[in-house]
């Protein structure tokens, strides 16, 4: 996982995050953190989703993963566009895959960063950009994966509302209504390869996010979760 600096925001993106914060925290209150994630400067997801580089050692894959299928190789290449659905698990699964998947050969850093804010909610006072580019290799770590070929695809086995969530929910049906805004927690398998090494190695991942999903329109990313929620 590529290590990502602090970066520190002007005074609209604290007014954002604390705008964010305190309306998520309504229907998250068991989450901890999540008030300090949403409101420091900068900070680093605490499940990273992409290996150091491919000089790194990575566990044996199994065989369904080692032969990656024509079309998923085509999946691969290609940059990640969001689903239109207004299933928050739906959407959380496929933006799980998108964080998790990536492409040296295919494209530039600059494009999936691009393609990633796509999928954040259009309503800039929820939108926590900086936790979804946290998720993307830096233009130096990108240049040196890109060299050896590295790319990596993913799978997401299963998603749910953390309990926390659920609780949280049932106690106060009426607090989901103000943002549409829920938390998703996925788990899955990331498949890393590179030149020399096509058959690589995988690992299990598992996230938390939030997804925003307001009644008559398509869900959307709102950002990633400091810590993954049970």
């Amino acid at each position: 996982m590529p290590a990502h600096s602090s970066r520190p925001g002007g005074a609209s993106l604290m007014r954002r995050r604390a705008l964010l914060g305190g309306t998520v925290l309504l229907v998250l209150v068991a989450l901890a953190g999540l008030v300090a994630f949403l409101t420091r400067d900068g900070r680093t997801p605490s499940n990273p989703a992409h290996p150091p580089s491919s000089s790194s050692t990575a566990s044996t894959p199994t065989p369904s993963s080692s032969a990656p299928s024509s079309s998923s190789a085509a999946r691969r290449r290609a940059l990640p566009v969001p689903p239109r659905t207004h299933n928050p698990i739906v959407f959380g699964k496929a933006a799980a895959v998108a964080l998790w998947s990536y492409d040296t050969r295919a494209y530039s850093q600059a494009k999936l960063a691009a393609a990633l804010r796509g999928w954040l909610t259009t309503e800039d006072r929820y939108a926590d950009a900086a936790s979804v580019k946290a998720m993307v290799p830096s233009p130096v770590l990108w240049k040196e994966m890109a060299a050896n070929g590295q790319f990596a695809t993913a799978t997401a086995h299963e998603g749910h509302f953390p309990d926390s969530f659920t609780r949280a929910l049932q106690e106060d049906p009426a607090a989901i209504t103000r943002a549409y805004v829920y938390a998703v927690t996925v788990s899955g398998k990331q498949s890393i390869a590179w030149k020399g090494s096509p058959a690589g190695g995988a690992e299990s991942r598992v996230i938390t996010l939030a997804v925003q999903c307001r009644p008559h329109h398509p869900c959307a990313l709102v950002g990633v979760m400091p810590a993954v929620a049970p």
